[in-house]
C-alpha cells in the first residue's frame, strides 16, 4: 500500500502563486508516475500535470507555461509549482502514483483563485 498527502492548497488572488506538495509512504517503488489532476465542481477530473521516474513531464495545454511538475530526488515527493494563477484554475486538487502493485490517489487539497 501507498499513502499520499497533499498539502500547500488554499485561497490566492488572481495572478498569484501556490506550490502543492505531495509525500508519498509505505511501499514505494522506484518505477513510476506521479501526477496532480483536479476537479472542479460539476466537472469532471483532469490530469493538469504528470512526471516519470526518469523525469518525463507533460502537462495540460490550460496550464503550460504556468504550472510545473517535480519531485524530489527520492521520487517520493512530488511538487506543482503553479504561477498566473486564473479563476478557472480553482478546484480541489488530487495527488495520483502508479507503480506496480496499483494506482493511489491522496485526499485532495484545496485551490481557490479570488479576485
Amino acid at each position: 500500500q501507498v499513502q499520499l498527502v497533499e498539502s500547500g492548497g488554499g485561497l490566492v488572488q488572481f495572478g498569484g502563486s501556490l506550490r502543492l506538495s505531495c509525500a508519498a509512504s509505505g511501499n514505494i517503488f522506484a518505477i513510476y508516475t506521479m501526477a496532480w489532476y483536479r476537479q472542479a465542481p460539476g466537472k469532471e477530473r483532469q490530469m493538469v500535470a504528470c512526471v516519470t521516474n526518469v523525469g518525463y513531464t507533460d502537462y495540460a495545454d490550460s496550464v503550460k507555461g504556468r504550472f510545473t511538475i517535480s519531485t524530489d530526488n527520492s521520487g517520493k515527493t512530488v511538487y506543482l509549482q503553479m504561477n498566473d494563477l486564473r479563476f478557472e484554475d480553482t478546484a480541489v486538487y488530487y495527488c495520483y502514483r502508479v507503480q506496480s502493485g496499483g494506482v493511489y490517489w491522496g485526499q485532495g487539497t484545496q485551490v481557490t483563485v479570488s479576485s
